[in-house]
């Protein structure tokens, strides 16, 4: 790990001249907000000694050149809605804050695309994007208040994925200033290349480690004709799962699969006072599908009603869906309503191990006196477990949930699962990656990481640790 220096008032000053007095900020008070992300737990907490708004890749570019100049830690934020702690500046340093880099700079409606800074908000895009007749698929449950840099740092999946696929998976190009102070644009507005290695792919999902993404150009797809919401509801897990690999030889290609089991329901529902069909027993599958005309739409919608019913579900509805996906939405809000000392699990595993992997986490939780709340993206094997404290001690909840972690993550390697399916590692799970990663798999990224930010400055701490070679 590399020994980082302070920032002097020198320091300071030599920021104000790159951003003027309004682009840095000292109070502690206005600090503070910039110590975390959505992670609750206070152990993850850390302030940053200084936090600069850049309003150009130059000045982000000439910022990080000063740090590495200083050996001062340098980490990049985007809205701090994240789940993993990638924007905690744990050795202190600078965040380079990029709310005001937030200009949609062109929508191309002929061409099918869109330029956008790292600071626009996700929610603004897409609306953007429907305004000029066209559709952004990324769609992330933070989409309200997330950056689409934030987006593509961590790669977000959402509810769309299934169909759509990553938020990598619409995105043609990125400008990225390195980790040494360099303004590049990876990728290219185009079908295919086989010109060298495809290194936007790498800093995509690379939480910040590899370059801050200042511009992105995001692919625009048709806006789809018809849309229609469903809700199955089954008596348990299995069923509710199972039905999709069914759905799909039915022909069915939905655009979202979503799974609440019912606890997750019940939490949900006393967090937002509104009452959810069949919450006395039910575990939901909230499909979205999506067709050229009326009559296919309506024929996909009698084929989820057949194959549902067929394969245990005991209610197939239309839903009020605006009440349906606040529901869905709102899970991550719930659970911190209940308690704050719970701790989110980004868990993917193959889809047809879900059911089982379900229940034998919710098996672990109770071994430990916990208790677990679980939703789900059902189509790509992404599992949001949400681990609260239950009957655990306070004075004991560290060490058993490092015995929690322990025997889940124990249990989803062993069927080929791993640590995260969108959230990324940051700082939180930092710990696991290194334990649980193969280690030749991990001393290729340690590779990368050192070739490309070789003073070690640019969000460190974060994914895994890297200790600089000696000279």
């Amino acid at each position: 790990m590399a020994r980082y220096n302070p920032v002097t008032p020198a320091i300071i000053e030599e920021l104000k001249t790159i951003l003027g007095e309004r682009g840095v900020v000292v109070d502690p008070e206005k600090l503070h907000a910039y110590s975390h992300d959505e992670v609750t737990e206070a152990r993850y907490h850390r302030l940053p000694e200084v936090v600069v708004y850049p309003e150009t890749a130059e000045q982000v570019a000439a910022v990080v050149r000063l740090a590495n100049r200083e050996l001062i830690p340098v980490v990049p934020r985007g809205a701090g809605t994240g789940l993993a702690c990638g924007a905690v500046p744990v050795h202190g340093g600078i965040v380079v804050a990029v709310e005001r880099m937030n200009r949609i700079i062109e929508v191309n409606a002929e061409a099918m695309y869109m330029e956008v800074e790292a600071g626009a908000r996700t929610e603004d895009v897409q609306q953007a994007a429907g305004a000029a007749g066209l559709f952004y698929a990324g769609d992330p449950c933070s989409g309200d208040s997330c950056f689409i840099g934030g987006n593509v740092a961590t790669n977000a999946g959402g509810n769309k994925a299934v169909k759509y696929g990553t938020t990598r998976d619409q995105v043609y190009a990125i400008e990225v200033v390195t980790p040494t102070g360099e303004i590049t644009t990876l990728g290219g507005r185009l079908k295919k290349s086989s010109t060298g290695y495809p290194l936007e792919q790498l800093v995509m999902g690379a939480e910040g480690t590899l370059g801050i993404i200042t511009k992105v150009t995001l692919k625009l797809l048709p806006l789809p004709r018809h849309v229609l919401d469903l809700l199955l509801v089954f008596p348990d897990i299995e069923l509710a799962i199972g039905v999709i690999p069914k759905l799909v030889k039915a022909g069915v290609t939905p655009t979202c699969v979503e799974f609440m089991d019912n606890d997750a329901i019940r939490s949900v529902e006393a967090f937002t006072r509104e009452k959810l069909p069949h919450d006395e027993n039910g575990n939901y599958l909230i499909l979205q599908v999506e067709a050229d005309s009326e009559e296919a739409l309506e024929d996909m919608a009698a084929a989820v009603d057949e194959v549902g019913t067929a394969n245990g579900a005991f209610a197939v509805l239309v839903p009020d869906s605006q009440k349906i996906w606040k529901a869905r939405k709102s899970f991550a809000e719930a659970v911190r309503h209940e308690t704050l000392t719970h701790s989110n699990e980004d868990i993917v595993v193959p889809v047809d191990l879900m059911p089982q992997a379900i229940r034998e986490l919710d098996a672990i939780c109770k071994r430990h006196s916990a208790v677990a709340r679980t939703v789900s993206h059902a189509g790509d094997g992404n599992i949001h477990l949400s681990i609260l404290q239950g009957d655990i001690p306070d004075e004991f909840w560290c060490e058993k949930l490092s015995e929690i972690h322990r025997d889940i993550y124990e249990y989803v390697y062993s069927i080929g699962g791993k640590l995260s399916g969108e959230h990324g590692i940051g700082y939180k799970r930092r710990h696991l990656m290194e334990e649980y990663t193969d280690p030749v798999e991990l001393g290729l990224m340690k590779a990368v990481k050192l070739a490309w930010d070789p003073n070690l400055v640019l969000n460190p701490g974060k994914i895994f640790e890297v200790e600089q070679p000696r000279q």
